[in-house]
């Protein structure tokens, strides 16, 4: 069965280069748009796939697509943003983002990313597998250390953290380190997935 995959993007040269990489798979159709509204206007007649969306577009942004959505189980998207920006990411989570990928981005991680959304889609049960996994590590944390991790995925510094928890930043450190083995991660974007698939972090 064909897999299909949609690319928005505003950016000429990232849909040529995404469109490049997966036309090489094989059993997956590729279609692109230059925009979030381009994609909004025909996507009643659209198969399910999986959706590559660009946060930052003119009009309809990646995160109107997915408000506009509003949690369609037809499509899954994966947020493609500008490197570190965590809020961004956040957001796109809260919206029903499955993932999100920092540009520049690794094909392999990419390639990685977009067999997990195909999963997501086509396998309700693999995802459920995931959400398991997701909160026996979660389930680790400490109360402290989750509050670090609240308060580093809301972008706060190490000394901020220690204001607010009555702790030194120091300590924070030891917190952070802590947590992140225990999460078996070796970032935050790591660390920030792990948190928002056991739901940590739930819609607002």
């Amino acid at each position: 069965m064909a897999r299909t995959i949609y690319i928005v993007d505003d950016d000429d040269a990232v849909r040529a280069s995404l469109h490049s990489l997966l036309s090489v798979l094989p059993g997956l159709i590729v279609r692109s748009f230059r925009s979030g509204d381009a994609f909004l206007e025909d996507v009643n007649d659209l198969d399910p796939g999986v959706l590559l969306l660009d946060f930052h577009m003119p009009g309809s942004t990646g995160l109107d697509v997915m408000k506009a959505l509003d949690g369609s189980g037809d499509f899954v998207p994966i947020v493609l943003t500008g490197q570190g920006n965590v809020n961004l990411a956040v957001q796109a989570m809260k919206e029903g983002a499955l993932d999100f990928i920092e540009k520049p981005y690794e094909a392999e991680l990419l390639m990685q990313v977009i067999d997990n959304a195909f999963s997501r889609l086509e396998h309700d049960s693999e995802a459920a597998a995931r959400v398991g996994q997701a909160e026996a590590k979660i389930a680790k944390l400490s109360p402290r250390e989750t509050d670090v991790l609240k308060g580093l995925i809301e972008g706060r510094s190490n000394k901020i953290i220690a204001y607010e928890l009555d702790i030194s930043p120091r300590t924070v450190e030891i917190y952070r380190a802590n947590l992140m083995e225990k999460l078996e991660v070796r970032s935050l974007s790591e660390a920030l997935r792990i948190a928002f698939a056991a739901g940590l972090f739930p819609k607002s």
